[in-house]
């Protein structure tokens, strides 16, 4: 059976493209990010392509934006609005990684969100967490916001070192069905 995911995390600067990579790899998978917001020269998508070095496929963003901020920032200094219905997902014959950008609740216009998004494409999501100074909350306030949306959660990423007492409080809070990874640190 075909895997398709989105890739979102607890925050900005978590390590969810080097993750996508890591799955896109693992997986044989294609990928797309559906917002680039900034770094047009270096986009996530091409960090995917070079950290992978295998043939896969990319897909083209739906929107490439110019300014490195939120989406529905960098919309507006760009004359653009993003609408939810602006979005497919592309037609892969493969396992297919999503990534999102920031966290579930990084608005992509005034009313919609990362989130939104998500239960639009009707994707499971894979959650990438870091281990700092309040990542439990945000790690637990992501799986509460994922459940009470109704969108699965198909798998937590521990991205970089943890301390053993932050790492059992989060899976402690995880559904049981939640499979769970370790990785060392990977970032951008």
């Amino acid at each position: 059976m075909k895997k398709q995911v989105f890739v979102s995390g607890i925050g900005t600067g978590i390590g969810k493209t080097f993750c996508s990579a890591l799955l896109v790899k693992l997986w044989q998978a294609d990928y797309w990010k559906p917002i680039q917001s900034g770094d047009l020269d270096m986009t996530d998508s091409m960090m995917v392509q070079e950290l992978v070095e295998d043939e896969v496929t990319i897909f083209p963003e739906r929107y490439r934006l110019n300014t490195a901020a939120s989406p529905h920032e960098s919309a507006r200094i760009d004359g653009v609005e993003i609408k939810l219905n602006d979005f497919q997902l592309p037609y892969s014959p493969n396992n297919l990684v999503v990534e999102g950008a920031g966290g579930l609740y990084v608005p992509i216009n005034e009313d919609k969100f990362i989130i939104d998004l998500i239960k639009h494409l009707n994707l499971p999501v894979v959650l990438v967490v870091k281990d700092y100074l309040g990542c439990i909350n945000h790690s637990i306030l992501s799986v509460k916001a994922l459940e009470s949306n109704n969108i699965v959660l198909d798998t937590v990423v521990f991205n970089g070192p943890f301390s053993s007492a932050t790492e059992r409080v989060i899976r402690r809070h995880l559904p049981e069905e939640v499979a769970c990874l370790n990785i060392p640190w990977l970032h951008k």
